[in-house]
């Protein structure tokens, strides 16, 4: 009998971490030149305007970064840099051609967690935010890149200033390990002298390899000066700070690393399987499971993709015929929160997704879950009680679909089937005979039977 490994527990946030309100402050004072410029675009070109930017990758065109720098007091190359950090941190996305705000500006007075998810936006892209060093192989930095997750975890155990020679060697093992892991293996050049290089097994011809046990360490002078590139760039995102040869991170910096291995913990408590599929199937797969262990199964699988592609597959699968998907998929935008708003208001005008989405919106904005049914009109109520009917139908027994016709808004049987049939849902007449088959009441069974006549024949 195949048993489910035990639940390893999250890591505690550190100890002395800020509230997370405190945090916000924080993040929101380290952004404030981001968020400024990104305000300034809003107001003054509009979301989507043509004269914004000089290509589809939402580089600031000369005309626009100029005008800002005159409208903010500020030089053009301020303007740019915090356009950059802007975009790395959500408060402005690029859409095809165009630039427009994003989801976290809408938020950024009112939300404290769009304020933070944008920090961790800008901390997760920290190589991106410092030009990297011009005279270094691109392979190079990408150990290095690939490397500084296990540099930031001993930063964050350590608790306070870590000697930068202690990083470097840290980062010497973890770069020696990455290569180890690539099968990489020494050889020496035709040229002789000099270090030792190392490629991957497979580019080399064999005849060619000299034997070697054990891949070249990391050379200290080719990792000390991308360490210095790493700290610097880490520092530029306010994620810790350097001086008198010591690197300690900041309080974000330690809470946003703790996040992260959180959500490695999270996501290590899957099912296996679960995080690796697909929207639709890993909706399947929490379909028997209680709501909160649904729940987490949806923040690991969360946890593991870009939350925008996440929410794109979400909102694909319940477009589908399942209406059970459908709403286990916005039960899985629920845990998305604030980051799903935009694409959830983007679906209210589809006929099937829209009393759904209606009743999320009401909830994102603060309505009492048991309230949130009032800002459905009596037609999408009654399409939505179908449509929970045919999930049911398709995935439940028939007492429950018998327990489900007392949940419908109209006061009596007549008057429910009065309104079923004219809200026009492609399953009416499957709900309806299915649940005249699993109705106990002979003479309310022939009702529904007959109404579901009805609507197959179009009277």
């Amino acid at each position: 009998m195949n048993q489910r490994p035990a639940r390893r527990p999250a890591p505690r946030p550190p100890e002395g971490t800020p509230a997370p309100a405190e945090l916000a402050r924080m993040a929101r004072s380290g952004l404030a030149g981001a968020a400024r410029v990104a305000h300034w675009a809003d107001a003054a070109l509009g979301p989507g305007s043509d004269g914004a930017t000089a290509d589809g990758k939402a580089t600031l065109s000369e005309a626009t970064a100029e005008r800002a720098a005159d409208d903010l007091g500020l030089t053009v190359a301020q303007v740019r840099a915090d356009w950059d950090t802007a975009r790395l941190a959500g408060l402005v996305e690029v859409h095809g051609d165009s630039a427009r705000p994003g989801w976290r500006l809408r938020a950024w007075d009112r939300d404290d967690s769009a304020v933070l998810r944008g920090w961790v936006a800008l901390f997760d892209a920290w190589s991106l935010a410092h030009p990297e060093p011009t005279d270094v192989e691109a392979a190079a930095v990408a150990e290095v890149v690939s490397a500084m997750p296990q540099v930031l975890s001993f930063l964050q155990l350590s608790a306070g200033p870590v000697p930068v020679e202690q990083l470097l060697d840290l980062l010497r093992q973890r770069v020696t390990e990455l290569r180890t892991e690539r099968c990489e293996v020494p050889y020496e050049t035709v040229t002789g002298s000099g270090p030792v290089a190392a490629v991957r097994s497979a580019d080399a011809d064999p005849a060619d390899r000299a034997p070697a046990e054990d891949p070249a360490p990391a050379e200290d002078a080719e990792l000390a000066p991308l360490l210095d590139w790493s700290l610097h760039a880490l520092a530029s995102v306010g994620a810790l700070t350097c001086g008198d040869g010591q690197a300690t991170l900041t309080p974000l910096g330690s809470w946003a690393v703790w996040v992260k291995l959180e959500q490695i913990c999270v996501a290590a408590q899957s099912p296996a399987g679960n995080i690796e599929v697909a929207a639709e199937e890993m909706l399947r797969g929490c379909a028997q499971l209680r709501p909160n262990a649904a729940r987490a199964e949806y923040r690991a699988w969360l946890a593991a993709r870009p939350v925008g592609s996440a929410v794109g597959e979400l909102v694909d699968a319940a477009r589908g015929e399942d209406a059970l998907l459908r709403g286990l998929a916005f039960e899985a935008l629920r845990v998305v929160g604030a980051p799903a708003e935009p694409d959830v208001r983007a679906v209210v005008e589809e006929p099937t997704l829209r009393p759904y989405a209606l009743l999320w919106l009401a909830e994102h904005d603060g309505v009492d879950p048991e309230d949130a049914h009032e800002v459905l009109t009596r037609e999408e109520a009654t399409w939505l009680w179908v449509d929970t009917a045919a999930a049911v139908a398709d995935h439940g027994e028939a007492p429950m679909l018998v327990r489900h016709l007392e949940s419908a808004l109209q006061p009596t049987v007549p008057a429910l089937l009065d309104e079923v049939r004219a809200v026009g849902h492609p399953r009416t007449v499957q709900v309806l005979v299915a649940l005249a088959a699993a109705h106990p009441d002979p003479a309310l069974a022939k009702a529904v039977r007959r109404a579901a006549f009805q609507v197959h024949t179009g009277g």
